[in-house]
């Protein structure tokens, strides 16, 4: 499974950065690895937050279902947009 990746930039005193690099070198990972080790742990027992649809987006959708059969096929968005 392929799963789309972020990248983040840290800024860390000198001295800590030093601390991660020897705790990731006792452990052989290089500190990346070892950074993302730490978050891994930190949030392997919290739930993934999952959030309820707001009502408008509720009526949006059911609206949106209703009309579905009413859809039609665009070939090009540029001249659909142009003679609306």
């Amino acid at each position: 499974m392929n799963t789309p990746q972020a990248q983040i930039k840290i800024n860390l005193p000198l001295p800590l950065k030093e601390f991660a690099e020897s705790k990731a070198n006792t452990y052989g990972m290089p500190l990346a690895g070892y950074i993302k080790h730490l978050i891994l742990s930190d949030v392997k027992d919290a739930e993934y937050p999952v959030f309820e649809m707001s009502a408008r987006s509720k009526k949006m959708l059911k609206k949106a279902l209703e009309e579905r059969d009413a859809a039609v096929a665009v070939k090009d968005v540029s001249d659909f947009f142009k003679n609306l």
